[in-house]
């Protein structure tokens, strides 16, 4: 296989690049603000991410063949005032935007949340579009879930490809290889994370209260043989009641990080050397590795 360089952009802890270094690909220059993601991402692949990408010139970012970014979704609603959503720049998506043009990757690979699609009665996901369409690139969008690509969470998001040449992209197939929430279960779990009876009964009582409002919300209870999870969230280590785990004769429990790390496809060498806090934060934010994986295969047969 020829080789391939790539950017990490709002690399978080690393979860896009992971597959990409499996294919044999070279990272050459990774950005990260968030300081307690940057010491994971140290510690797993040797090198710290450099801050604010809207404070790094384009011109010293090295070139590149492809550019991944899980960006963050932000209204583009301030710039759209002056130039009919005609207008990335007050946006992170304005960064992503001038690097391309500067650059020309041979392909980028951008991630967001499902949501992007409605996101501003569907101006954002229009604009994104429209921008990349002006620069020449042959796109393609789907939406993908994790929990058909072998992992046991029911996780979509949306994912956008472009090629600098038309090509006959697919977007991978699902596997649909069958999933059990226990394959993701440590044996032996501390105490600490069983949830004490004061949370136990808080959840129980906003549940029971939401019921009665007709809304559906509320804490959400796995077991071993359940097929699959929530999806996991950035603000899961507030109390975990999107995914909380049944034990015998005990409260429920929350998932650990390691179990966080395994819902979301990290190879089981990866390193936590954060807070629980910070790492729940950094998997709930984090991209699924199996599906970034099947789609990086797909996506290097087209550049070769």
């Amino acid at each position: 296989m020829e080789s391939f360089t790539f950017i990490d952009l709002f690399a978080g802890i690393g979860g896009m690049r992971i597959p990409f270094d499996e294919l044999g690909a070279e990272c050459v220059f990774t950005s990260e603000f968030d300081k307690f993601a940057q010491i994971t991402y140290r510690e797993n692949f040797g090198e710290t991410p450099q801050g604010d990408i809207t404070s790094i010139d384009e011109k010293d970012i090295p070139s590149h063949d492809i550019l991944l970014a899980g960006f963050p979704c932000q209204a583009f609603s301030h710039a759209g005032l002056k130039k009919g959503f005609e207008d990335t720049r007050g946006t992170l998506f304005f960064d992503i935007e001038r690097i391309l043009k500067f650059h020309r990757p041979k392909a980028f690979l951008l991630e967001n949340v499902k949501g992007l699609r409605s996101h501003n009665k569907g101006k954002t996901i229009a604009t994104i579009i429209r921008v990349l369409n002006k620069m020449d690139y042959d796109l393609h969008i789907e939406v993908l879930n994790a929990k058909e690509f072998g992992l046991p969470q029911n996780r979509e998001r949306i994912f956008i490809i472009g090629f600098r040449d038309a090509v006959n992209f697919s977007f991978p197939l699902p596997s649909n290889k069958p999933t059990k929430v226990g394959e993701i279960l440590q044996k032996r779990v501390k105490d600490k994370y069983t949830i004490t009876d004061r949370i136990w009964a808080g959840h129980k009582r906003r549940k029971k209260e939401a019921m009665a409002k007709g809304y559906g919300f509320g804490y959400v209870l796995f077991q071993r043989n359940s097929v699959y999870t929530s999806t996991i969230s950035a603000r899961y280590w507030k109390d975990g009641s999107e995914i909380l785990i049944e034990q015998k004769n005990k409260n429920p429990r929350t998932l650990t990080p390691r179990e966080a790390a395994r819902l979301q496809g990290f190879p089981e060498d990866f390193r936590i050397p954060v807070s629980d806090v910070q790492a729940y934060k950094q998997f709930g934010n984090a991209v699924p590795v199996n599906v970034i994986r099947a789609i990086a295969e797909e996506m290097v047969k087209h550049l070769n």
